[in-house]
């Protein structure tokens, strides 16, 4: 599975413009490839009995003194991972060759691609903390290259370092509690994972760490200020970060190191949980501001990745829910990427939705592929989100009330924001600018919308409905004393759906009914508020940015006058003395014998004196 994209990416970038003909066809192969060799694993590993769905390959050791070595792991977990990974990215390589047609480095894009994959596929696969960090850290230096890809846009630039110096952050917070991990625990494979007590807050500390790290790839707050400014990348990269690999990498990581977080007495799960919370709200009224199509769908993602974490920050009887969510997630998710990017196709790069509208009749397909993935985002009855997040809702719920209903008020919010952003861009009068020509998109690009929008409407009952995924995950998550049930008519199931149709509604009489102005109003506080994602920059800025100027202007202060002005300072003081003493060296034997008759008569005349004494 590995193996595949990365000598795609390895022949891709050694080979160079040679390959620029049918580079991008490499680049799909590898990872369609890979997909089969996924789904063959699959199968093979659901035709043994659950006490054997574990299979570990041994690689080499890497660190024999420290009894680290390099494997990997196929459990229901990491494979479940790995057909999402292999699976959306093909899509997603499809429909880059429509979408990248155009560009001259077509070929590296495809390249960044499939580092890409291999890189989330080593993250995923890895059975120990080493490997799983490899890969991490594989992921910031692709996504790096693939947000900046149009490196001579200052804002891209700007973004992929952002990016890249946020997810630091983060990481440093696992690399810590991997050292910790070690240190106590004398491992870092996850074989070893067992339930484990609380041992002077040593547990505590490894699970807030690994969160830290999770916050950082997941962009749950307060690391999630790189997130939107990433959209400056090509669209497929969204689709391909921000829906089906990078940004699941921090909900993996804390169900994979479940043991952690879920000892008895600790809070790091609760600390899970709240965070989780709090960005789904946040996420949510960032969406409700952006007129920015992709930064609309990037607050979103911020949105459903909270709902994931909280589901995660929930022990087993929260896992299936929110793994199924982040399965589902990935393909309707990508599914509304790349519709945008549909749209932006065939609208000139145009992203500010008040410049579309009307669109559903010139862009068919685009049009009802994402009208399926917004629905099932919004959880409209019997589709994807539907049976997964209303899954996470009412498991949230039933362990702690007040981030239940949290939760709940997030799903209100998000029929607000995504029935804007299609009411915006499909319904009303048409805003568009005088050399806009709205058309459908080539078949390439289609074609994958199609198979995405079905996996929005199937897949979340298939997952849900009679545990099939909680059945399948257990052997590797655990499974919950008792099997939960999902209720199609519940009070939170009930009132989401109200606060849904209500968010919707007030949506349909501001951007569908009413006349949208092309020129974006003042708005009020609280718009502003939104518009400027929270002030999380300005926060990040103010806390962390200018205290780091000072701190470095201070370093560099005395590092000019303390460090290198001590031996400045010292170096002139011998250079000087130097000048001075070498006055004496005339050259003259006459002056040198002189100067030591001179020495030996004061010599022998002290040491008579001192014999007198």
């Amino acid at each position: 599975m590995i193996a595949f994209p990365l000598l795609g990416a390895f022949i891709l970038l050694v080979f160079n413009r040679l390959t620029d003909r049918w580079g991008h066809l490499l680049g799909v192969a590898m990872s369609l490839a890979s997909f089969v060799v996924a789904v063959l694993a699959f199968f093979e590993l659901i035709g043994l009995g659950e006490a054997e769905r574990r299979r570990a390959v041994h690689l080499y050791e890497f660190i024999p003194n420290l009894d680290i070595n390099m494997g990997l792991l196929i459990d229901p977990l990491s494979i479940s991972f790995a057909l999402l990974i292999t699976g959306v990215g093909s899509l997603i390589h499809i429909y880059s060759i429509g979408y990248m047609a155009h560009d001259e480095h077509r070929r590296r894009f495809f390249a960044y691609l499939n580092l890409f994959v291999a890189a989330m596929l080593l993250l995923v696969l890895a059975d120990n903390y080493v490997g799983l960090f490899i890969g991490w850290e594989g992921v910031g230096l692709a996504s790096y290259l693939l947000i900046g890809f149009w490196q001579f846009k200052p804002s891209a630039a700007v973004a992929a370092k952002k990016a890249f110096v946020v997810n630091r952050v983060g990481d440093l917070g696992l690399l810590v509690g991997m050292f910790v991990i070690f240190t106590t625990y004398q491992t870092l494979s996850f074989a070893e994972l067992k339930p484990i007590e609380v041992e002077n807050g040593t547990t505590l500390a490894i699970g807030l760490l690994l969160l830290l790290g999770a916050c950082g790839k997941s962009a749950q707050l307060p690391l999630q200020s790189w997130l939107l400014d990433a959209m400056e990348g090509p669209t497929p990269v969204s689709a391909l970060i921000h829906a089906a690999t990078m940004v699941t990498a921090g909900v993996y990581l804390v169900v994979r190191s479940g043991a952690y977080f879920f000892p008895e007495g600790s809070g790091a799960a609760l600390a899970v949980a709240i965070v989780g919370a709090a960005t789904l709200l946040a996420g949510a009224i960032i969406g409700c501001a952006k007129d920015d199509i992709k930064k609309g769908l990037a607050g979103s993602t911020m949105s459903q990745i909270g709902y994931m974490m909280l589901g995660a920050g929930l022990g087993p009887a929260g896992y299936a829910f929110a793994i199924g969510h982040l399965i589902t997630h990935g393909f309707f998710k990508a599914d509304l990427f790349l519709g945008a990017g549909s749209v932006m196709h065939g609208m000139n790069d145009e992203v500010n939705m008040r410049k579309y509208g009307g669109l559903r009749k010139y862009m068919p397909l685009t049009f009802w592929t994402f009208f399926i993935g917004y629905l099932a985002i919004i959880g409209f009855p019997l589709l994807s989100g539907y049976f997964t997040k209303d899954g996470i809702i009412e498991t949230a719920i039933e362990h702690n009330q007040v981030l239940g209903w949290l939760a709940v008020l997030g799903a209100g919010i998000t029929g607000f924001y995504m029935s804007r952003m299609v009411f915006m861009t499909f319904f009303g009068q048409k805003r568009w600018a005088e050399d806009a020509h709205p058309h459908e998109s080539p078949t390439v690009m289609t074609v994958p919308l199609i198979v995405l929008s079905i996996g929005a409407i199937f897949l979340g009952g298939y997952l849900v409905l009679s545990n099939r995924l909680l059945l399948f995950l257990a052997p590797a998550v655990g499974r919950p004393e008792e099997l939960p049930t999902f209720h199609f008519v519940s009070v939170p199931g009930i009132t989401t759906l109200a606060l849904v149709a209500v968010g919707a509604g007030y949506a349909w009489v501001r951007y569908a009914q009413a006349e949208v102005p092309v020129v974006q109003p003042r708005g009020s506080f609280v718009t502003t508020f939104a518009r400027r994602d929270l002030y999380g920059d300005a926060l990040n800025e103010s806390l962390l940015m200018r205290p780091g100027q000072w701190l470095t202007r201070i370093a560099v202060f005395f590092d000019n006058r303390g460090v290198d002005g001590l031996v400045n300072g010292l170096a002139a003081g011998i250079g000087g003395s130097s000048g001075r003493l070498r006055r004496i060296q005339t050259g003259f034997a006459r002056t040198y014998a002189l100067s030591i008759f001179i020495g030996a008569a004061l010599l022998t005349g002290a040491l008579l004196l001192v014999g007198t004494i």
